[in-house]
């Protein structure tokens, strides 16, 4: 099962704030142990959401907002994308990250689609879309 960790902005992180020494150390150790326990597929942090921008939906409309955005619990300053066989085990493995930023901080765990959650819907012709694409990706990543 893969899952997302997402770890929730803060004001400071919004603000461009970035993170100490102490604190890049930290996950620097931390992304060694989810890489060396082979469960890291992917993980990045995020600029700001001031150098970001949001498109809503609206029917056959699109609007594009440009941030920053209010609401800083809603947004996400960095994630992980991890492999792993339970949300047990992805819930551990978060219990056992350095802390993002000084104070208080918040990483949501969420499990990420697989082919076999969509049901009939997702026909054989759309799965061999999706593993030809995934192919392309990794064609590419590995270069």
């Amino acid at each position: 099962m893969r899952f997302m960790l997402m770890v929730r902005a803060t004001q400071d992180s919004e603000a461009g704030v970035m993170p100490s020494e102490a604190i890049l150390t930290a996950m620097g150790k931390y992304n060694e142990e989810l890489v060396k326990a082979g469960v890291l597929l992917a993980g990045e942090g995020l600029h700001p959401s001031s150098r970001g921008a949001r498109v809503r939906f609206s029917g056959s409309q699109r609007t594009v907002i440009d941030g920053p955005f209010a609401e800083t619990k809603e947004l996400i300053a960095g994630f992980w994308l991890i492999q792993v066989k339970s949300l047990e085990e992805a819930i551990e493995w978060v219990k056992r990250c350095p802390n993002p930023f000084e104070g208080e901080s918040d990483i949501e765990i969420r499990r990420v689609f697989e082919a076999e959650d969509f049901g009939a819907e997702f026909t054989p012709e759309l799965r061999e879309q999706e593993e030809r694409l995934r192919a392309e990706v990794a064609a590419r990543t590995t270069h």
